[in-house]
């Protein structure tokens, strides 16, 4: 389990395909902690560490994987929200985060607003438990952030100065795909209520 809350950024070194497989190996600022078989979020999806030399450290995105969020159109050189897993002892900073991207969303538009940014992000209402409320929770390439305004198939987000320069939400443009992952709480809810 996550939080939503990014510890660092960390940079596409190399990406291997093997067969419907993509290897991606990254450069962290914890790589030396870091251990095989360990969990850790990229962009809000939770991979597990496959292999850790020096400096760099790989894990493997599976077809499945691929096909749901933005991690396929990586390249090198490009900047991944990194978060490890929540421990019991820790705070509870964000809100509750699986690290299984719903699916992706496009920004529609970036707008400054005299020292913070105002995200639209579009998406697909592909089920009951795909929506926002106001004032809810919604995690963005693995950030925790609170809904400003939610419609049936968009919503916005607004960024203070500390996310947008400690994130890769910096570099999102219109355009762009997000990875979502919808509050758990929310499409428990919504399940319920179908029934």
């Amino acid at each position: 389990m996550f939080t939503g809350i990014i510890e660092a950024l960390a940079e596409v070194v190399s990406i291997k395909e093997e067969k419907s497989n993509v290897h991606f190996t990254l450069l962290c600022p914890f790589t030396s902690e870091l251990k095989i078989d360990q969990s850790l979020a990229h962009n809000g999806v939770c991979l597990t560490v496959v292999g850790v030399n020096g400096e760099t450290y790989t894990v493997t995105a599976i077809a499945e994987t691929l096909s749901r969020t933005n991690l396929g159109q990586l390249q090198v050189g490009d900047k991944v929200n990194l978060e490890r897993c929540l421990l019991a002892n820790s705070r509870y900073d964000g809100h509750i985060v699986q690290g299984h991207v719903d699916q992706v969303g496009v920004c529609q538009e970036v707008r400054e607003q005299e020292g913070s940014w105002l995200y639209r992000i579009g998406y697909e209402p592909k089920a009951a438990g795909h929506i926002t409320v106001e004032k809810g929770s919604i995690c963005v390439n693995g950030i925790s952030l609170t809904v400003v305004e939610s419609g049936p198939d968009y919503f916005s987000v607004a960024i203070i100065p500390y996310t947008y320069d400690f994130t890769n939400l910096s570099s999102v443009k219109a355009g762009d795909l997000v990875n979502l992952e919808f509050d758990i709480i929310g499409k428990y809810v919504a399940r319920l209520l179908q029934k």
